[in-house]
């Protein structure tokens, strides 16, 4: 295909920010409401493409003003380098240092180039990447669970199961009683389900969080995070003191990091954030290098996304196939008070989304529509 007529004009940057309808609690920060880049890549034609990222401090150190600092650096730049997805990825390749440091700036920018290339040449973000089509696909998300007291937690959990869901991820606050507390609703049910945690960093180290977690009692499937960050040979201590795989988050953020784990690949799981990951084109890249290895991945979500990355994470699923383990994210209006995309891409029962409940996805480029009111407030 040829697009070598695509002209960008500009880039517009906001900040998006959407309450939630509950604040959303872990060890590393409480939320009440979204933050969350939104940029669009405006066409000489007046064409338009939108793209989203979450930059949080804690998980690749970007803020909302890094983020914005990163696009204007490098506007000039993308306005006369992009007119394809050739020229995206040669982009990509000659500045992938200020990307590796910069992965939420970038993918919100990416998200719109890509939205825009798609536009332009009619075709689907799927068939502009060259990865498995939507079609129909099924996707089955994940229950996830804040720190919340343990009423609460127990409410919200009772919910989630009514509804059919039997895959959960629950949120660690580090104290033992706390978490123990939480757990127990679990063990009051006969259905089977699997749970897995996350605890965001929680222990400065693999002997502390041994300890802690083994006295939880609960036999999780894997464990996500539970030391600071990076610490890559101390967790196959973890994984095997505990007997499950450890989920890495923020300790993975490019694909060059796989060569830091060790084998055997069922002591990992790579959690593939969009965002985090510095856009799709890289967490394809991350999928396919965690697929040669034999490790599983989960495509995750940050909190407070809206459909557009929701819409974005499911090319990672869809790609993923079997080496999926499981999916986060798509809460929509449960979560926010407003989305931005008309309808939201959310699940329904069981935490089910069917592709073809969506007829937009298979739309050119990411396919979604826009509520111009809620992504483009006046400001």
């Amino acid at each position: 295909m040829s697009s070598s007529d695509l002209s960008i004009d500009r880039f517009e940057f906001r900040e998006l920010g959407i309450r939630f309808k509950t604040a959303f609690r872990h060890a590393a920060a409480e939320r009440t409401a979204t933050e969350t880049v939104w940029i669009d890549v405006v066409a000489s034609d007046g064409a338009v493409g939108s793209g989203e990222s979450c930059p949080r401090s804690y998980v690749t150190g970007e803020t909302i003003a890094t983020a914005r600092a990163f696009a204007s650096r490098h506007e000039a730049s993308l306005r006369r380098s992009i007119t394809d997805i050739e020229t995206l990825q040669a982009w990509m390749a000659d500045h992938e240092e200020d990307i590796d440091a910069n992965p939420a700036a970038w993918c919100a920018l990416e998200l719109a180039l890509l939205d825009l290339i798609g536009k332009h040449n009619g075709v689907t973000i799927e068939t502009l990447l060259s990865v498995r089509p939507l079609a129909d696909a099924v996707f089955r998300y994940t229950a996830v669970l804040g720190d919340a007291p343990a009423t609460a937690f127990h409410a919200m959990a009772e919910r989630y199961r009514e509804v059919g869901f039997r895959d959960f991820k629950t949120k660690l606050s580090g104290s033992v009683e706390r978490d123990r507390a939480k757990m127990a609703v679990f063990g009051k049910w006969t259905e089977s389900v699997r749970l897995r945690a996350d605890a965001n960093n929680l222990w400065p180290a693999a002997d502390e969080a041994i300890d802690a977690l083994g006295r939880l009692g609960y036999a999780f499937f894997a464990i996500e995070e539970p030391i600071g960050k990076d610490q890559h040979a101390e967790l196959p201590r973890i994984a095997h003191a505990l007997n499950c795989a450890v989920i890495l988050d923020e300790s993975f953020s490019r694909v060059q990091q796989l060569s830091l784990l060790c084998d055997p690949a069922a002591l990992w799981l790579v959690n593939i954030r969009v965002s985090k990951m510095g856009g799709l084109i890289r967490s394809l890249q991350v999928l396919e290098a965690a697929r040669a290895r034999g490790i599983g991945v989960i495509v995750g979500a940050q909190v407070g996304e809206t459909s557009l990355l929701t819409r974005a994470a499911l090319t990672v699923a869809c790609a993923a196939g079997n080496t999926l383990v499981a999916q986060e994210g798509a809460f929509g209006t449960l979560l926010l008070e407003r989305d931005v995309c008309d309808p939201p891409l959310m699940f329904g029962a069981g935490g089910v989304l069917n592709a073809s409940a969506y007829p937009m996805l298979g739309k050119p480029g990411l396919g979604v529509t826009f509520n111009r009111e809620i992504s483009h407030p006046e400001t």
